[in-house]
């Protein structure tokens, strides 16, 4: 049976329901998002002579939910016109609509009771044949489907989705006996390539895969906190980013998803796993009982394990929780031996070996974390998921970790492992010993290209399932490199398309990513079809090394400088004008100098979650890459006869003078640095490099033409630059910005104006690339720029001076 998911219904419209409505619009499908109706008017109601009847009153409850979830921050949808896709109902007036959708989304309260009143009126409007799937977590799904129709199990499932659904990855399926074979391999598939998300497959325990490892890695830390009297500081010191986790660690996550959520998945567990091994961790500390009475729950209480409180003077301070007296007190700075042996170290699986090998408390504490840790998942195999690389796709996908549990023991070492796990007495499942005997060394490996998982049930190897469509530079680096320096690889992609892949700190840009690019050029041009740039860090890039700018600065070598910034110039416009076709995959951060580089290519294929920008007025220099030429160049593109040329010239340069970053890839193009019709987003960051890849052979087979450099660029001269004068001197008298940033803008007016021209007039990308390295360069002589370049280098803030 051929599925088109076009119309989707989702039932609930709390924190979770609003926020799959909005990713569902987000992806193009049309959303009917109900809820129930009030029990009467509210005061506001009466007071307008509304009464129960009024649709006003009914839908009140679904409206107020999804205009509080389009007003959180971040954002649930990738554009506030999304939101137009959502249409608003309630269960008693509306629930027959959902006989036209393809998949009904319930997502009630976590109350069996409930669901199955709400299941009686579903089964008398659904479709036959579409899908229901229920979001709980804690509910067994099988218990959901008793007493149901045979055609609403058949197509009935779990579809656990991870708050906020945008932005974390994972998707749970959880199938029942009855759920059938395709409708569980079209969700799977429709999960990743469709929503975006790493699907897995999880068997129907409590709390299924990635909430059962994550609560009980947060519970064990939180009675090894006692065990070793470690401070809350401490702890989200250790497992932090230096542990390839998220910032917010250990203790501030629980704030902000709430401690009241993770003592009920907690005690739920406690309840629900009466044999696990680690039952007794499941129960709550005694700091832990006594913040629960006193309603300490985090962000939504004000206080938890943090509490934000204003001093005298009026300012901001973040104090922590001392778990001995329950008392708030300020931060202590936090230290260990083992952290600073691992500055140095960026490669996270490097960094591993070192942290457990410490000499310090710090040593020991990941000696007994991992110990706990990898006795607890090799025990869940079978019980909840069949195949170890699930369990670690789920906690990557669902807690943000950078390796899945599995991942972290091969980077330590099985062997090297399981003797500190003897030592502690944390003994492995008995396949563990079994696998080490039959001389394997690690749960995964590659070979040709793929990547394997170690099948604990036929002991072998076996591919990844759905990995083939994939690209992955980490599985064909090592075989496909043809040329690399410090901080560039380029990689042969297959039928004549190479990648370019930056791995530079933050994939800043600097000079050998520079000659990595154009060596990357070279080597297309001689033997290639065409060229991606693209890298799976963290972000794309963070944009140009302020670093070596300031320090050129700093020594006054403006030659130098002056040089750095047309290598720079030449680079970006070599994208632009080489033989070949360049396309840019972007994700995450792609800001300044790589934002530049999407600017100049022939397509960009930006991931969804690509948050693009000229943000070098915060730095104090204007955009020096050719990004402020691009922007000139496309300004004059979109002028028409008739046009009010001088808003849309005001709209171009406050983009750049406002430092405007894209919040998704969608609003890229509102931005105007992407351009529709050409540049094209995907959801999927797993399938990005197949598609730019794809995208580039196209271009390349399509007959591609060396583009001609432009001489017809029309710039409007002095009546859009005294629209710049007048609009930045009005700022700056009514202190809405500081001396500098009114130099700035008459800067960045300037070159994007073309220069003190008496009549708008046709110029060369060449002519205007002067004029911005030129007010770059001058720029960069200023001492306020160089205070702003010295904050952001070792602070990471941006300085308004």
């Amino acid at each position: 049976m051929k599925r088109l998911i076009q119309k989707v219904a989702v039932l609930g419209s709390g924190v979770m329901g609003s926020r799959i409505a909005c990713h569902f619009a987000n992806i193009g499908c049309e959303v009917l998002l109900l809820d129930i109706v009030p029990k009467e008017p509210n005061d506001l109601e009466k007071a307008k002579g509304l009464n129960l009847e009024s649709k006003a009153v009914r839908n009140r409850i679904v409206n107020e939910a999804l205009q509080f979830a389009l007003k959180s921050n971040p954002s649930p949808i990738y554009l506030k016109e999304f939101t137009s896709r959502i249409s608003t109902g309630n269960f008693d007036d509306d629930l027959s609509k959902i006989s036209s959708c393809d998949w009904t989304i319930e997502v009630v309260v976590e109350n069996l009771d409930i669901k199955k009143k709400v299941y009686d009126q579903v089964e008398k409007f659904r479709k036959p044949g579409t899908l229901i799937t229920s979001n709980t977590s804690g509910i067994p799904i099988n218990l959901m489907a008793e007493g149901r129709s045979e055609d609403f199990k058949n197509n009935f499932c779990g579809t656990h989705f991870f708050n906020p659904p945008r932005y974390l990855k994972l998707l749970e399926i959880i199938p029942t006996p009855h759920t059938q074979p395709e409708v569980v391999s079209f969700l799977m598939e429709y999960g990743e390539k469709f929503l975006g998300k790493t699907t897995v497959l999880a068997k129907d325990t409590p709390a299924f895969i990635a909430n059962r490892v994550g609560v009980y890695g947060i519970m064990s830390l939180l009675h090894l906190v006692e065990k070793m009297d470690l401070t809350i500081e401490e702890v989200d010191k250790l497992t932090g980013p230096v542990l390839g986790r998220p910032k917010s660690a250990t203790f501030r996550t629980s704030d902000v998803v709430g401690l009241d959520t993770m003592i009920n998945v907690a005690n739920g567990l406690k309840k629900g796993v009466p044999n696990d091994e680690a039952n007794d961790l499941f129960a709550l500390p005694e700091y832990l009982k006594k913040m629960a009475e006193n309603k300490w729950f985090g962000d939504k209480t004000g206080q938890g394990f943090y509490k934000k409180t204003k001093t005298k003077e009026g300012k901001t301070e973040i104090l922590v929780l001392d778990l001995k007296t329950l008392e708030y007190k300020a931060q202590q700075k936090v230290k260990f031996t083992t952290l600073e042996l691992t500055k140095p170290i960026d490669n996270l699986r490097e960094r591993v070996k070192v942290l457990v090998s410490g000499k310090d408390k710090a040593g020991e504490f990941y000696r007994a974390t991992f110990a706990g840790l990898f006795q607890y998942v090799s025990n869940r195999i079978p019980e909840i998921a069949d195949e170890l690389y699930r369990i670690d796709d789920a906690l990557k996908a669902g807690f943000g970790w950078d390796l899945g549990p599995f991942e972290y023991w091969d980077a330590i070492g099985v062997e090297a492992a399981v003797k500190i796990m003897d030592t502690s007495g944390n003994k492995p499942a008995a396949w563990i010993y079994d696998f080490l005997k039959a001389g394997n060394i690690s749960f995964y490996k590659v070979e040709d290209g793929k990547r394997f998982f170690y099948d604990v049930v036929s002991k072998t190897y076996k591919i990844i399932p759905g990995t083939e469509e994939f690209i992955s530079l980490d599985t064909i680096r090592a075989t496909k490199t043809i040329w690399k320096n410090s901080g560039v690889t380029i990689i042969d992609l297959g039928d004549g398309i190479l990648n370019c892949e930056f791995h530079t700190k933050m994939n800043t840009i600097g000079g050998e990513v520079l000659a990595g690019i154009n060596k990357a050029i070279d080597l297309a041009e001689k033997e290639y079809k065409g060229l991606v740039i693209s890298n799976e860090g963290a972000n794309f890039s963070a944009g140009a090394n302020v670093g070596m700018i300031f320090m050129m600065a700093a020594e006054q070598e403006w030659d130098e400088l002056n040089m750095a910034v047309k290598t720079f110039q030449n680079t970006i416009m070599r994208v632009r004008y080489s033989s070949i076709p360049v396309v840019v995959a972007p994700h995450n951060l792609t800001l300044g100098g790589s934002c530049e580089i999407s600017l100049h290519a022939d397509m960009v294929v930006a991931h969804a979650e690509s948050y693009i920008g000229l943000v070098e007025f915060g730095v104090g220099v204007i955009p020096g890459g050719g990004g402020t030429k691009e922007f000139a160049v496309r300004l004059s593109d979109s002028l028409h006869e008739g046009d009010v040329e001088l808003n849309i010239f005001r709209e171009k340069f406050l983009t750049i003078g406002q430092a405007k970053v894209s919040t998704s890839a969608y609003e890229a193009f509102n931005l105007g640095i992407l351009r529709k019709g050409i540049d094209k987003v995907v959801i999927s960051r797993a399938r990005q490099l197949s598609v730019a890849k794809a995208e580039c052979l196209l271009l390349a087979e399509k007959g591609y033409t060396k583009p001609v450099p432009r001489n017809d660029i029309r710039v409007l001269g002095n009546q859009a630059l005294g629209l710049v004068y007048v609009g930045a001197n009005s700022m700056y008298s009514g202190n809405y910005m500081s001396e500098h940033d009114l130099k700035i803008s008459q800067k960045l007016g300037y070159v994007i104006a073309g220069g003190d021209l008496s009549q708008p007039t046709m110029v060369s990308e060449q002519y205007l690339l002067d004029l911005e390295r030129e007010a770059f360069v001058s720029l960069c002589t200023e001492r306020k720029t160089m205070e702003r370049l010295h904050s952001i280098i070792n602070g990471g803030k941006v300085l308004r001076n």
